[in-house]
């Protein structure tokens, strides 16, 4: 059905009897109502009303299509009830995805989201599989780095920094290492992106008079968590988010080396697709991710 005035000006004409009355309702001529009832009976091929000039009756056909209509007009304003009311205040379940290590950043603030917005159902996914968003049904995701040529609404949340990190019982028996070149000579845990398979760059600074320096890969890990665990059992040095780490820094499990030579920052981004409306849920929880986050840097 191409006309969906049609059936609504159907409904409300048999129900008050009348194409004034219906008009009335609609907020139209009564002239208007009956001519989108005469589409519909065109584009059906049957005649649904009996016509006079005081009243009108519904016809066998009429009948049968009434029963069917009303149904459907109800669904219709209920769904336009349930639509309006969403746009007026923030509810419904949200679907995000973002780095299996974003709990770190995450949860330290859900708590306080939670308590304000009572009718938001948050349903997260860690993963640190590079999801497609439109695909697989998520509202948003929070994602790091470059986001490229992305076809995705973005608004930037924050940054942070780099550390190289390892635990202290590795650089006693291996000593630490002064400047970045001697990384070549440790043992390297490295991070390798689900999605691309390459190993992540540690931005470190070119030695002069040398086209680049070549990291080992003693161990590779797919997962910041193990890579994290890896480092604090002493099997070597890796590059992390400052904010992963910030406890075990403090705690002293872990210990920092080279301070300042990883000096380019990354960042954080809160994207949705650009063909869905931003909807009260999701334009608050970008809002508060904006707020409230705090990575360190």
């Amino acid at each position: 059905m191409d006309n969906l005035n049609g059936l609504l000006a159907f409904v409300r004409t048999v129900e008050k009897r009348s194409f004034v009355a219906a008009g009335e309702r609609l907020g139209v001529s009564a002239s208007a109502v009956g001519k989108s009832v005469a589409r519909l009976e065109a584009q059906l091929g049957v005649r649904l009303l009996n016509r006079s000039t005081r009243r009108v009756s519904l016809t066998e056909e009429g009948a049968l299509f009434f029963e069917r209509c009303q149904r459907i007009v109800a669904e219709i304003e209920e769904a336009r009830t349930e639509l309006s009311r969403l746009a007026d205040s923030p509810r419904g379940k949200l679907r995000v995805s973002l780095h299996a290590v974003g709990y770190r950043m995450l949860l330290p603030i859900l708590p306080e989201f939670v308590r304000r917005y009572t009718d938001i159902e948050l349903d997260l996914d860690f993963n640190d599989r590079l999801i497609d968003v439109i695909a697989e049904g998520a509202d948003a995701v929070i994602r790091s780095g470059d986001l490229g040529n992305s076809q995705l609404k973005a608004r930037r949340l924050g940054t942070f920094r780099f550390a190289l990190v390892g635990a202290p019982a590795y650089f006693a028996s291996r000593g630490t290492p002064q400047a970045p070149e001697a990384l070549a000579q440790h043992a390297c845990l490295r991070y390798k992106f689900p999605t691309t398979g390459q190993l992540q760059s540690w931005n470190l600074p070119i030695p002069a008079g040398s086209s680049g320096l070549t990291l080992p890969a003693t161990l590779t890990f797919n997962n910041v968590e193990a890579l994290i665990f890896a480092a604090t059992q002493g099997l070597g040095i890796a590059c992390l988010p400052d904010f992963v780490v910030r406890e075990a820094l403090v705690d002293g499990t872990l210990v920092s080396v080279l301070d300042g030579c990883l000096t380019e920052p990354g960042s954080f981004s809160v994207l949705w697709p650009t063909n869905r409306h931003l909807l009260p849920k999701l334009r608050v929880f970008v809002d508060f991710l904006a707020e409230q986050l705090d990575l360190g840097a």
